[in-house]
């Protein structure tokens, strides 16, 4: 049976998963679950970043269920929207795992006053998620943000994922007031690392912006994150380390991609 890659907008978790029993594990009985199957990662990881809507019109109903979806405050910046110099610390975030569910690493981009800085990357996890991933990288750059601010710097984090946001900056005020439950049956995923980023960003939130940027469209940043995400699974780093070597682009940039 040839692989699949199934898409979910709207679930448990979000994201693009190997495995059809897991899906099915974040869409079953979700209300108004978005999920879609495609036959390579490269279609999937299109779809994932388009539209949802647009990418179920042209769907069967055979690998297709959709509802209204959630809606997103977030802005999203553009490659041509992305001013490194807006505040003097931009930390860039990425997630990856191989496949998802699977092999987990995450991995962060800081760029000092417009200047790359620092790379770092870690958390390997064998029994991950992208989601997972996406949110240690999230946590680590709000653990930077709130050096940055006690220092009286301005600062923004950009992450290519929505999921991760919403989860600490939204969703997570509903869950709280509910003891961290949902609405709905079903349990939250990533639990823990959401209540310890969320705490901290209730700290600092009035200090930081937090923006989703779009992934793999040549954003220097992300591309950095992607490339330190995917390293850690290869370095099996389970803590979060700072990349050592020369910050040279053309061979960082030539690593391995999410």
């Amino acid at each position: 049976m040839a692989k699949k890659f199934y898409v979910v907008w709207s679930g448990r978790e979000t994201g693009i998963f190997t495995s059809w029993d897991y899906t099915k594990k974040q869409v079953d009985k979700f209300p108004q679950a978005k999920y879609k199957s495609f036959p390579t990662e490269a279609e999937a990881k299109a779809a994932f970043g388009a539209s949802p809507a647009k990418s179920i019109g042209t769907a069967s109903s055979s690998n297709v269920k959709s509802g209204s979806g959630v809606k997103s405050k977030t802005k999203s910046a553009s490659k041509a929207a992305i001013d490194l110099s807006s505040h003097e610390v931009m930390i860039f975030t990425d997630g990856g795992c191989e496949p998802n569910p699977g092999k987990a690493g995450s991995g962060m981009a800081i760029y000092r006053k417009g200047d790359l800085a620092e790379l770092w990357f870690g958390i390997f996890n064998p029994n991950g998620t992208n989601n997972s991933a996406e949110l240690n990288a999230l946590y680590q750059a709000i653990l930077v943000a709130e050096k940055a601010i006690k220092a009286n710097q301005t600062v923004k984090i950009l992450s290519d994922s929505q999921y991760s946001i919403n989860c600490i900056t939204n969703w997570a005020y509903g869950w709280k007031t509910k003891g961290w439950k949902r609405k709905t049956a079903g349990y939250i995923a990533n639990l823990e690392v959401i209540k310890q980023a969320h705490e901290l960003y209730e700290a600092i939130k009035d200090n930081v912006v937090i923006e989703h940027v779009a992934a793999h469209i040549g954003i220097e940043g992300n591309e950095l994150a992607d490339r330190m995400s995917i390293y850690a699974i290869d370095q099996k780093n389970t803590d979060f380390v700072k990349y050592e070597k020369a910050l040279d682009l053309a061979a960082i940039l030539s690593l391995r991609t999410g």
